[in-house]
């Protein structure tokens, strides 16, 4: 008789035991689900990009331009939406802290995601851990610049009258960007007095040059060629790995016989942790396929912009190999964040 409570028992152990069994296989197999349905439903309302900078500035206008091949692509909206200020970190705070289905992402400099990391010690974002790499869409370089009646045309006569003129002052688009980073280490490789001053954007700091508030600031080689083509400002040189189809009698420093400035800038897209790894994959491909169109590579050249389009595997390695490499620029530089 004592059977039955025991069966009973056993049975009810046994119901209760199998509904756990399935409850746990089927949160188990939620994240997945949720990944397929992700996959399948994005994009499923507009599509905000985030670019680093101005409004109209270099990467805003790049951002634009994938968002018209996005949104035919996609048939739905995709809008550009600048978040400027603080060296790019409201941009990818605004990321980090968007929901995780690839409807918001940043289009950004290393600025953002390594130099930001190295100088400032309380971001409100983990560079690393609160985003998903998507890809790299172009690498290039800053242009030191002046203006067009400056007394100098190559890097040797500039650091001649930098050494003569102490105190020069120049002009970035934020403190511990790639520009930043190379005015430093030119002032202490040739031993110069120069006075750093961080801007919003690139065109205000061009702005206070032309108007001789400034003696020389950093450019991208779309502006350089724009403006040195108007009579504005005169191109000193590249500090990057090789020379711009744009500006091909531009040398590089290497050329000028200045070593240790041949680390490049990027343009890279992130989206928020968590995004699932279909709609990453959406993404890259996309992006990837936006980049091989011969009229976008026509823009990116313009801009000074090798264009690259590579995997968000390559991206995050791409990421890992620079990251010591400007770490060590940085304390070279002696660059601090303020």
């Amino acid at each position: 008789m004592s059977a039955r409570p025991h069966d009973g028992g056993f049975c009810a152990r046994r119901r209760n035991c199998i509904t756990g069994l399935a409850t746990l296989a089927l949160a188990g197999a939620m994240p997945a689900a949720f990944a397929q349905q992700a996959s399948t439903n994005f994009p499923n309302r507009v599509v905000r990009i985030i670019p680093f900078g101005t409004a109209g500035g270099p990467i805003d206008v790049i951002a634009r331009v994938y968002a018209d091949k996005l949104q035919q692509r996609w048939g739905q909206s995709v809008i550009v939406e600048p978040k400027p200020g603080a060296s790019g970190i409201i941009a990818s705070d605004a990321v980090a802290k968007a929901p995780p289905d690839g409807h918001t992402v940043l289009f950004t400099l290393p600025l953002t995601h390594i130099n930001n990391a190295i100088l400032q010690p309380k971001l409100p974002y983990d560079p690393v851990k609160d985003f998903e790499p998507i890809s790299q869409l172009a690498s290039g370089g800053p242009m030191l610049v002046a203006r067009a009646d400056a007394p100098y045309s190559n890097l040797k006569e500039f650091v001649a009258y930098a050494k003569a003129h102490p105190g020069l002052t120049y002009g970035t688009w934020g403190n511990g960007s790639q520009a930043h980073l190379m005015g430093e280490l030119l002032k202490r490789q040739s031993g110069l007095s120069l006075t750093h001053v961080a801007y919003k954007s690139e065109s205000a700091a061009h702005n206070d040059m032309i108007g001789g508030m400034l003696d020389f600031a950093w450019a991208n080689p779309s502006t350089a060629r724009v403006q040195s083509q108007a009579g504005k400002m005169k191109v000193i040189g590249i500090a990057g790995s090789r020379r711009v189809s744009t500006l091909p009698n531009v040398p590089t420093f290497a050329d000028q016989g200045f070593a240790g400035f041949d680390l490049d800038s990027w343009i890279g897209v992130y989206a928020p942790a968590k995004t699932p790894p279909a709609v990453i994959e959406q993404w890259n491909q996309a992006l990837r396929e936006i980049t091989r169109m011969p009229e976008v590579q026509s823009r990116l050249v313009a801009f000074g912009f090798e264009p690259l389009g590579n995997t968000p595997a390559q991206f995050r390695a791409s990421y890992q190999a620079d990251f010591p490499r400007v770490a060590e620029l940085i304390k070279a530089a002696g660059v601090t964040a303020e």
